[in-house]
């Protein structure tokens, strides 16, 4: 099965090509370009580098957020003109459960991603590995980062990884102490989503292309103001 997998949640952003779950390409790429000059030349490198064709694309994959509103929709409209020229079915995928993924190995049992959402607010979830599978413990979404670290076990190591630890780290250590694992990993999630919507495709649970939502946790600016 070929993905194309795409994640612009964040002020930098993936592409990646996978094969059976094998990853044939990736470009990744930074600002100060936004990520809607930047994604289709990034598809268009990556199917050309990899002698593939938008026709010869099984299934896409895509991080519905939670994440930048402007990033999500760019991302989430970009996929959804591809799949629904193509019929080929999408796997939407949440960005903390793929920021989780990078924290998989045989050695850390509690993963957690912690995104800053600003306006004093995280994107979290507590995560546990059972195999090569993710278990949600404390449920994704937006929270004050207080009220989530409290919630975290303080008597188990814990893997943490995403922006929100450079901007709470000192808080989170009051709360855990020396059970605080920091992971030195790239916050570049194409192949992760990749590999999380490979699995879902797989298991025919890919949606339509007008069937996709974006998932926020809570309302953008705009809806605010309303």
């Amino acid at each position: 099965m070929l993905v194309l997998a795409v994640d612009t949640t964040a002020s930098s952003g993936s592409v990646a090509l996978l094969e059976n779950a094998r990853i044939l390409s990736e470009v990744n790429f930074d600002p100060p370009a936004t990520h809607s000059r930047k994604l289709l030349p990034a598809i268009d490198f990556i199917l050309k580098s990899s002698d593939r064709g938008v026709q010869q694309i099984d299934g896409y994959a895509v991080a519905v957020g939670p994440g930048s509103f402007t990033g999500i929709r760019i991302g989430l409209s970009t996929i959804k003109s591809l799949a629904y020229a193509s019929g080929s079915p999408v796997a939407p995928v949440s960005t903390l459960q793929a920021l989780a993924l990078k924290l998989l190995h045989p050695q850390t049992r509690l993963l957690c991603p912690v995104i800053d959402a600003k306006k004093s607010e995280i994107y979290a979830a507590l995560f546990e590995s059972t195999g090569s599978r993710l278990e949600e413990i404390i449920p994704q979404g937006a929270y004050s980062p207080d009220g989530f670290f409290s919630l975290l076990p303080s008597r188990r190591i814990v893997y943490f990884i995403g922006s929100g630890i450079e901007v709470y780290k000192d808080k989170l250590l009051r709360y855990l102490k020396d059970k605080a694992r920091f992971a030195p990993r790239s916050l570049f999630l194409a192949y992760e989503v990749g590999l999380l919507g490979s699995d879902i495709l797989q298991r025919g649970q890919g949606r339509d292309a007008q069937e996709l939502e974006p998932l926020y946790f809570r309302k953008s600016q705009a809806e605010e103001k309303n």
